[in-house]
């Protein structure tokens, strides 16, 4: 078995599928050309928790999934298969659970504040009179709780309904109203939270507490239980989440890669834009979202921005530059959820000015304008600029480009204030040559790129996202909706860099945090190549769909009910309770009618009564439907075009849970419903004793496995070159890989179909002797007519023979 996986398949453990739910599908995933299952997060996490990234204690492997021993028998399952597993990692925060005794760290840290052995574990602002930590659970003021009688004293612990806190010791016979006044942590109503929180929490999540893995103490107690298993050989790699959240993501991944002996490790990092991958880290590369990026957009028609972007904006009055709609986002949520963190910055300048007289006349009112749009203007998830360290170019480049966006927004007083923040988070010297307070200095570096993670992802992906619906197939992690499509020679581009430099990095096409899985964004793509015809109908569904819009339903989500129902069509519509579920996160995300903490009942009403009325009206649905038979060629281009890209390209591929049929879910937790496997493996089977797929979800899963098990059998191939072949179509996409595969893809069918077809069109294969795995088709080399190779499927794998 190799260290460096071959291909990985992502499983969701949790309650109803733990270690040994996991352990009965290995043969399966062996069978279908797999190599490593990637498991979710396994620690013991919060009771109730679907997902394993709200950890409650590293010290255990997770308990309703079966503890060490079915850990141990999946451990073993695989090595009979000679596979291998790898596990989500989360260094950037743990639970604060309810009770929050589940977590023996925060209970210690509750009970005895800064006193306690585990008060460094946690990033929290105790303040110069070791201000108590904010516990923001109450559903009223706490006057009014208190006068409610809500509050309780049960031995040494203070209870709340379900929530239960420690006592410091002694106050125990305290006046109820005094003793809440004597705890290292102060009980408040959960609206204080975004302005007075003074533990950094993951995004703008209260039960999520980050901790401050860059202490060692920190980082080996909460990797002890992963560096066993991986040095016992039951583990042999790392996914890590989010390490943008970490104060020294760079320092971390060092360490890992030391503990580990370079055992392989893939970084959950959203690069922006032309944005890299630092080149000083040590780790594989990325989860994906890179790739995911390019290779759907291979199957997305530019020419279709303009029309979709006028039909777009008449529908909904949207502006036609998603610019605007993100610049307003990130500023709400500068505002709210990340006001506390911003306070803290504004302190620290405030702190760093005060004890430097050449910097005393800079006030907090000009740092606080300067930090909102200095975050606001930040176009990454962080500059990677180490405290001491020289900042390199790209670092200073990002840095100076906010700097550059903030003047526009800053009077004229406010511009030296600027400059002089810009320079502190470049580490560069201002004011007094000695640099007085210099661990504050530090800290406002690490601070910052702390906080511009949050301000992108919340801003972005989980508000602006779900807000501009110009073609939702974009709206994805990582992705940008304004970037319409990829042509042949980017891609290329970006594939020969990957193999260059990140060979080892995984690439994906769905995961637990996609908007919308693979298949619906393929359905989706086929949209950008025919806009008017996508026009015509939906104003048809419109005009029958009258009867179930009231005033209160406005354009915008109702035009991504319209693409959600295309985009999920499978022989008849989505489940109205999917659909209903979906609908409402999103406009909650969107926070413009309605959200998780201010709901409107009437407005989320207005939402459920459409989706309800155009579910149930035979004439919507009858016309949804002949619309979408008549993509069903187009979709299936795309789908297995795009799957065979991603699987054969460079880096380790992972196949999302259930994806190797056509899966059509949408955002977590649709995406993480129960996978039926008996029919997968009733249906590799099938195709094992030498039938042909009779669907899109055969197709799809014959392309899968014949690509997976390629890879397992020609590996120097796929750890070799990527060289672009030469085609005489622009709807062809086509490279070899090492010496002996070479893949070929359809991309833009519609208007392939439009010209006619593949006509003369030729893709110039090398030397040798090939055949398709996946017809058994015989093929010559040099220059072959396009036609005859996808005469069967719009793809084609060829080996060399």
């Amino acid at each position: 078995m190799s260290a460096v996986p071959q291909a990985t398949y992502r499983v969701q453990i949790r309650a109803d599928f733990g270690f040994d739910a996991a352990a009965e599908v290995v043969p399966y995933l062996h069978g279908l050309g797999i190599s490593h299952i990637y498991l979710s997060p396994i620690l013991q996490a919060a009771p109730g928790s679907a997902h394993g990234y709200d950890v409650v204690d590293h010290s255990r492997l997770s308990e309703p999934a079966g503890g060490r021993p079915a850990f141990d028998r999946l451990a073993d399952r695989l090595a009979d298969h000679r596979m291998g597993a790898i596990a989500d990692v989360v260094p950037n925060h743990v639970a604060v659970p309810t009770p929050a005794r589940l977590n023996a760290a925060l209970w210690s840290v509750l009970r005895d504040g800064p006193g306690s052995p585990y008060a460094e574990w946690f990033d929290v602002d105790w303040g110069s009179g070791n201000q108590p930590l904010l516990m923001a659970v109450l559903g009223q003021r706490i006057g009014k709780v208190l006068a409610d009688g809500e509050l309780s004293v049960d031995g040494d612990v203070l209870r709340y309904y379900d929530h239960e806190y420690p006592l410091r010791p002694g106050t125990e016979n305290l006046p109820i109203a005094e003793l809440v006044t004597e705890q290292w942590y102060r009980l408040a109503h959960w609206k204080v939270a975004d302005e007075e929180l003074n533990y950094r929490r993951f995004f703008d999540v209260d039960t999520l507490a980050a901790i401050r893995v860059e202490n060692q103490e920190v980082f080996e107690a909460t990797h002890e239980l992963l560096f066993s298993l991986l040095h016992e050989g039951k583990l042999t790699g790392f996914r890590i989440d989010h390490p943008d959240g970490l104060a020294d993501p760079r320092g971390y991944l060092r360490r890992l890669a030391e503990r580990t002996g370079g055992a392989w490790v893939v970084v959950e990092k959203i690069l922006e834009g032309s944005e890299e991958l630092p080149g000083d880290w040590p780790c594989a590369g990325t989860t994906g979202y890179d790739a995911l990026l390019r290779v759907g957009g291979l199957f997305v028609d530019p020419a279709g921005a303009a029309p979709l972007s006028a039909f777009h904006s008449e529908l909904t009055g949207e502006p036609a530059d998603f610019a605007q709609v993100v610049e307003q986002a990130k500023r709400e949520v500068v505002k709210h959820g990340q006001y506390a963190e911003v306070h803290r910055l504004v302190e620290l300048l405030a702190r760093i000015c005060q004890d430097d007289v050449r910097l005393r006349d800079h006030t907090r009112r000009a740092f606080h304008a300067v930090v909102v749009e200095l975050l606001v203007n930040f176009d990454r998830y962080r500059a990677y600029v180490v405290p001491g360290e020289q900042p390199d170019q790209t670092a200073v480049h990002a840095m100076e480009h906010a700097t550059e966006l903030a003047r526009r927004n800053l009077d004229e007083d406010q511009q030296e204030t600027l400059e002089l923040v810009r320079d502190l988070l470049l580490g560069r010297e201002a004011g007094t040559a000695s640099r007085i307070d210099e661990h504050a200095r530090y800290e406002l570096i690490v601070r910052f790129q702390q906080t511009c993670g949050p301000v992108m992802a919340k801003g972005i992906e989980d508000t602006a996202f779900y807000r501009w619906f110009r073609l939702t197939s974009l709206n994805e992690v990582g992705g940008d909706p304004s970037h319409f499509g990829v042509s042949p020679e980017e891609f290329h581009a970006f594939a020969a860099r990957l193999n260059d430099r990140w060979p080892r990095t995984m690439t994906t096409l769905s995961t637990h945090d996609t908007k919308r899985s693979e298949d619906v964004r393929a359905r989706l793509g086929v949209l950008s190549e025919q806009p008017a015809a996508w026009t015509e109908a939906v104003r048809s569904w419109r005009t029958l769909s009258e009867p179930y819009r009231d005033s209160g339903l406005d354009g915008s989500t109702e035009y991504l009910v319209w693409q959600t129902l295309f985009g999920t069509w499978d022989d008849g519509p989505i489940a109205e309770e999917r659909l209903q579920a979906y609908v409402l996160k999103a406009v909650r995300e969107a926070k413009r009618h309605t959200s998780w903490t201010s709901s409107d009942a009437e407005y989320e009403s207005s939402v459920a009564a459409f989706i309800t009325g155009v579910l149930g009206d035979s004439s919507v649905l009858k016309a949804v439907g002949h619309f979408a038979a008549g993509q069903s060629e187009y979709v299936r281009a795309a789908t297995l075009g795009q799957k065979l890209v991603q699987l054969t390209m460079p880096g380790v591929p992972d196949v999302y849970q259930g994806t190797e049929l056509v899966d059509l879910s949408l955002v977590d937790p649709d995406n993480r419903r129960p996978v039926d496997y008996s029919a997968r493996v009733e249906r590799l089977a099938r195709l094992d004793a030498g039938a042909r797929p009779h669907d899109l979800s055969q197709e799809k899963l014959l392309v899968t496995t014949k690509a997976l098990r390629l890879r397992r059998q020609h590996p120097e191939a796929f750890a070799g070159s990527y060289k672009p072949l030469p085609t005489s179509s622009g709807h062809a996409v086509a490279y070899c890989r090492g010496e002996s595969v070479v893949t070929i893809a359809t991309r833009l069918p519609v208007a392939l179909h439009r010209l006619g077809g593949w006509g003369d069109s030729t893709v110039v294969l090398p030397e040798g002797n090939w055949q398709d795995v996946l017809t058994g088709r015989a093929v010559g080399s040099g220059s072959a007519r396009i036609h005859e190779l996808l005469e069967e499927l719009p793809v084609a794998l060829l080996v060399r023979s």
